[in-house]
């Protein structure tokens, strides 16, 4: 396992510890953790591309990570009955986030059934989503006055990254169609 992977396993380690710290309310612990995860997700994606260390694993591995590590976090946020989070975001946020990711994964799902092989790629609106989303998580913790704007904002980017990735993932089976219909 090379450096980048190892950095990612470490993220996924982490998560743990993060429920651990927001059921105990230890915000500043969870907070310290999710940061450490977030400088991680850019530590390991860097090295991976600038020590030439992309491997197949990483490239299934970091988008696990940061699927388990978000949805982690928003359902502990939502379901956490600290008294020190006196902002919480609204039951709609985690429901968007989560639904779009069940969403992209049950298409994925589909495509690689139909077509026997799928390529993703993340997208710019689709890093621009998980920043937001990374964001929302962070201004929940500190407690951030105006989380509102922040939370809404990934809530928007959410809902365009689930649009785009529907789009996308209709045209790999349209162009598997495309080509069944020829060879028939």
């Amino acid at each position: 396992m090379n450096l980048a992977n190892k950095i990612t396993t470490a993220r996924i380690i982490l998560i743990p510890f993060f429920i651990a710290a927001v059921i105990y309310s230890r915000l500043d612990i969870a907070l310290g953790l999710f940061i450490l995860a977030i400088i991680s997700d850019g530590l390991d994606g860097a090295i991976a591309r600038g020590l030439k260390q992309k491997t197949e694993l990483g490239t299934i591995l970091d988008p696990i990570a940061d699927k388990l590590l978000l949805l982690s976090a928003y359902i502990c946020l939502i379901l956490a009955k600290s008294p020190s989070l006196q902002i919480k975001f609204p039951p709609y946020v985690p429901i968007i986030v989560i639904s779009r990711d069940v969403i992209i994964v049950l298409g994925s799902v589909m495509v690689y059934m139909l077509k026997g092989d799928i390529k993703v790629s993340p997208s710019i609106i689709g890093k621009v989503t998980t920043f937001f989303q990374m964001i929302t998580i962070v201004s929940i913790l500190v407690q951030f006055k105006y989380s509102y704007l922040v939370w809404n904002t990934a809530v928007v980017m959410t809902a365009l990254s689930g649009i785009d990735y529907i789009w996308k993932g209709s045209k790999m089976l349209n162009e598997n169609n495309s080509v069944l219909k020829k060879a028939v």
